[in-house]
C-alpha cells in the first residue's frame, strides 16, 4: 500500500473528474515532455563508475519510444536526448513553451546509508515533517542551479545550501496538483507492481525542476544508486526495461482517462454508436464510419485463430504494420464502452491501449473524437 501523507490523503478524496487546463496542442495531440534529470558536467548521484544521468537518459529515452510507438495521439518532447547539460528553469520553459498536457522528470536516488532501496515519486508542495529524508533529496537536487551561470537570477533568491529558502515552496498554490497526484499515484503502483521495487511512497517536496512547470508534472526517484545490488538492476537492460515499462504504463492509463474525460466533455449530439440491447446504433449516412478498437499485442509472424494468446478475447483482428503484426480485439464506436474492454483486456495485457479508425483509416483517438462531435 502507497503510504500517501495526510495533505496527499485529503487531496486524493478531490480529484475531480474535469479535463485539465491544456487541452491538447493544434494537431490535437497529447503533449507530454520527458525530462531525464541531470546530464553533461552535472552526473547526479554516482557509484563508481556508474552515474544518475546515464540511468535517467537510459530511462527517459525508452519511456519515450514506448509512447511513440504505441500512443499515436501523444506528442513526446524530450528535454535532454545525449549527455548535455540543461539548466533546471530551462527544462521547465522547455515544457511551457510546448503547452505540454504533462511533465515527468526522471531521476535515482542516493543516500549515505548503502542500505537504503526503494521507487518513490513526487510532486511540487513541502511536507509537514521537514526533517525526512524527501525534504533533503529536495535539496541535493536542486543543488544543480550551482552548476549554472548567474543562477540567482533565475530562481528568486533561492540557495540550495539554505534550507530555510525551502519556504519559498510553502506558498504556492498549485493549480495541477490534483492531477500530478492522480498520475504520481498510478506511476508509484506500477514501478512497485511488476517490477516488484521496494515502495517508498508518494510524497511532496521542493523540487526547482517542477516549480515553474505550467502543468501537472511529477519528479520519479527510480531506485538507489547509491545501493549496489539496485546500482546493477538500474544499470541492466532488465532494469531500463521494467523501469519504463512501468513508466509507460502508468502514463498509458493516465492519458487513456484524460481521453475518456476530454470525450465527456463533448456536446451530448457528439454521442454515436450508443448501443442498446447489445446492438450496434446506426450512424449517420452522411458522416465518417468511426470505430474503436484495442491494441493489445505485436509479434514478429501470424499465429492461428486458435492461439491460447487471443482465446476468449472479442472480435480480434490484426494488421501488418513495419514487418510486425500487430493484434487488436473489440470493434465498437462507443467510447467509454472500448474503455471498458479495455480495463478487462488490461488485466491479461497489461500496456494494451485504445486505437481509432475512421473509414477503415488508423487516426489519433483524438481525431476520432472529433469526428464524433461533427456528425
Amino acid at each position: 500500500m502507497i503510504r500517501i501523507f495526510r495533505t496527499l490523503a485529503v487531496a486524493a478524496v478531490l480529484l475531480s473528474a474535469a479535463v485539465p487546463a491544456h487541452a491538447l496542442d493544434k494537431d490535437g495531440k497529447f503533449v507530454v515532455v520527458i525530462d531525464a534529470g541531470h546530464g553533461g558536467k552535472d552526473p547526479g548521484a554516482v557509484n563508481g563508475r556508474n552515474q544518475e544521468k546515464t540511468i535517467n537518459l537510459n530511462v527517459a529515452l525508452k519511456l519515450g519510444r514506448l509512447i511513440e510507438e504505441n500512443c499515436t495521439d501523444v506528442k513526446v518532447l524530450y528535454t535532454r536526448k545525449t549527455d548535455v547539460f540543461v539548466e533546471l528553469y530551462r527544462r521547465a520553459e522547455i515544457a511551457n513553451k510546448a503547452d505540454a498536457d504533462f511533465f515527468i522528470s526522471i531521476h535515482t536516488n542516493a543516500a549515505k546509508s548503502k542500505s537504503a532501496v526503494g521507487a518513490e515519486t513526487y510532486l511540487l508542495g513541502i511536507e509537514e515533517n521537514r526533517t525526512s529524508a524527501n525534504f533533503n533529496v529536495a535539496i541535493e537536487e536542486n543543488k544543480a542551479i550551482l552548476l549554472e551561470n548567474d543562477y540567482e537570477a533565475h530562481y528568486e533568491g533561492y540557495d540550495p545550501n539554505v534550507p530555510e529558502s525551502q519556504i519559498i515552496f510553502e506558498f504556492m498554490q498549485n493549480e495541477y496538483q490534483k492531477e500530478s497526484l492522480k498520475m504520481a499515484t498510478m506511476v508509484q503502483n506500477e514501478m512497485t507492481g511488476t517490477p516488484k521495487r521496494h515502495d517508498r511512497g508518494v510524497h511532496q517536496a521542493g523540487y526547482l525542476v517542477l516549480w515553474k512547470s505550467a502543468m501537472p508534472s511529477i519528479l520519479v526517484e527510480l531506485g538507489f544508486i547509491s545501493n549496489d545490488a539496485e546500482c546493477r538492476y538500474l544499470t541492466s537492460q532488465k532494469g531500463i526495461d521494467e523501469m519504463s515499462g512501468s513508466l509507460f504504463r502508468a502514463f498509458s492509463a493516465y492519458h487513456s482517462e484524460y481521453m475518456k474525460q476530454l470525450s465527456k466533455a463533448l456536446p451530448p449530439s457528439s454521442a454515436i454508436g450508443r448501443r442498446d440491447s447489445g446492438q450496434p446504433a446506426e450512424t449517420s449516412k452522411t458522416g465518417p464510419n468511426v470505430v474503436f478498437k484495442i491494441q493489445f499485442m505485436t509479434l514478429s509472424a501470424e499465429i492461428k485463430s486458435d492461439d491460447s494468446r487471443i482465446k476468449g478475447l472479442p472480435e480480434v483482428s490484426h494488421f501488418k504494420e513495419d514487418g510486425k503484426y500487430k493484434y487488436t480485439c473489440g470493434d465498437t464506436s462507443d467510447y467509454e464502452e472500448i474503455c471498458r474492454t479495455r480495463d478487462e483486456v488490461r488485466k491479461r495485457y497489461k500496456d494494451a491501449f485504445i486505437t481509432a479508425y475512421v473509414d477503415g483509416r488508423k487516426v489519433s483517438v483524438k481525431e476520432a473524437l472529433d469526428m464524433t462531435e461533427k456528425k
